[in-house]
């Protein structure tokens, strides 16, 4: 079943296909530039994938950004899964405020309102092929090095890629629940 969204975007749900997720914190920020906030995100994401049941192929935490690739929960649809993740990760993640007099309220208008922290939107582009596969994962694992944080792709904690090259376990499952797929020479 399709869903039209309203930009002319266009999201296939129910095939049972992967989801290319991309989301950008918002006006790309860099609201998970430190390892804690990073260590944060992916824990709230492990919480979501076992109350939603999908399974995580791929993921990789930027500073200013995130890629997930995944499967359709059983529980709702990725959207579903998106909003509860951005909720949750924004509310964990984004400075809280002291509770002020509401007679200030007033004074100060617009500026009680919590900040923003993810992008409103996020890019869903739907993976139908292995080889389609093989090339969203190369590319969320060669991004930290594309953008020079890290020397080599096993460097950048944030991301599946050395569940890939070491079944190393990471703070999200990977795979679970699905055969063991092998990338490991080609996921690079």
């Amino acid at each position: 079943m399709g869903l039209i969204m309203p930009s002319g975007l266009h999201r296939t749900y129910g095939a049972h296909h992967l989801h290319f997720i991309t989301t950008s914190c918002y006006r790309r920020l860099p609201f998970l530039h430190t390892a804690r906030s990073r260590d944060i995100f992916l824990a709230i994401l492990e919480q979501t994938r076992e109350r939603y049941r999908f399974v995580v192929v791929g993921y990789v935490v930027m500073p200013e950004h995130i890629h997930l690739l995944l499967t359709e929960p059983e529980v709702g649809t990725p959207s579903t899964v998106m909003q509860v993740l951005k909720q949750r990760s924004a509310g964990a993640l984004l400075p809280k405020r002291k509770p002020r007099n509401p007679h200030q309220r007033n004074l100060f208008g617009d500026e009680l309102r919590r900040r923003a922290f993810w992008q409103a939107r996020s890019y869903d582009f739907n993976v139908w092929t292995t080889h389609k596969r093989v090339e969203k994962l190369r590319y969320m694992h060669r991004n930290p090095v594309e953008r020079g944080l890290v020397d080599a792709p096993e460097q950048w904690r944030w991301s599946s890629y050395r569940f890939y090259l070491l079944d190393e376990p990471g703070p999200v499952k990977v795979n679970e629940g699905w055969p063991k797929i092998s990338f490991r020479d080609r996921v690079a």
